[in-house]
């Protein structure tokens, strides 16, 4: 295992690539902090959908004229309903 290099060493060489270089561990801490956005994105994209796919089969039920239900489908889990 090699030795991890110093902030001098970091700096030394990010001047000559004109890059910045992060420890392993920086590394590992900005990848966790942008996969937990990444995260929250495709959790709020997939509540998202399922509204619409609700809203959708409520319109279809409204049409048949069980309006309980539909409404019942739209309310299935309130605190999803904006």
């Amino acid at each position: 295992m090699s030795k991890p290099m110093s902030d001098f060493q970091r700096k030394f060489l990010a001047r000559g690539t004109g890059q910045q270089l992060y420890t392993e561990n920086e590394f590992n801490e900005k990848l966790s902090q942008k996969m937990a956005e990444i995260m929250a994105v495709a959790i709020d994209t997939s509540k998202t959908a399922v509204m619409i796919e609700r809203q959708a089969c409520s319109d279809m039920v409204k049409e048949t004229g069980h309006l309980d239900l539909a409404e019942s489908i739209l309310n299935r889990i309130p605190t999803q309903r904006q």
